[in-house]
């Protein structure tokens, strides 16, 4: 089993969730723990509280963790230009290994189609 725990928001399909259990990692879908309308503060909080990594494609989620200024929960931001479960399942599990040890220390990943950018916690 992987140590990196994750959060997956409510904008990226369970079918990216089930690619990711089946390949070992502990992830949890947001409509399996917190009502469906949950708000983001709620999301970010939990996955804080928890010592889960949150993979969403809502841009709202780097402000306000930003503005908290806590070093966790970890968030990986995807901005690709494809909503396609199987390119983001695929994507994420070519990503979590790599950035493993990273995202156990605190850290906001942006992934677009050419790039991963990674920036230490907090944000400032």
């Amino acid at each position: 089993m992987h140590r990196v725990r994750i959060l997956v928001d409510m904008n990226i399909s369970p079918t990216t969730v089930d690619a990711l259990r089946q390949a070992g990692w502990d992830a949890l879908r947001v409509s399996e723990c917190l009502p469906v309308n949950a708000p983001d503060g709620e999301i970010l909080e939990m996955a804080r509280r928890e010592g889960r990594v949150l993979i969403t494609q809502d841009l709202d989620f780097s402000a306000l963790l930003a503005l908290s200024g806590y070093t966790q929960p970890s968030l990986i931001t995807l901005r690709l230009s494809t909503s396609d479960p199987e390119t983001i399942g695929s994507k994420l599990l070519a990503l979590l290994p790599t950035f493993q040890e990273r995202l156990t220390g605190g850290v906001a990943i942006t992934v677009d189609d050419a790039s991963v950018r990674i920036r230490g916690l907090p944000i400032r």
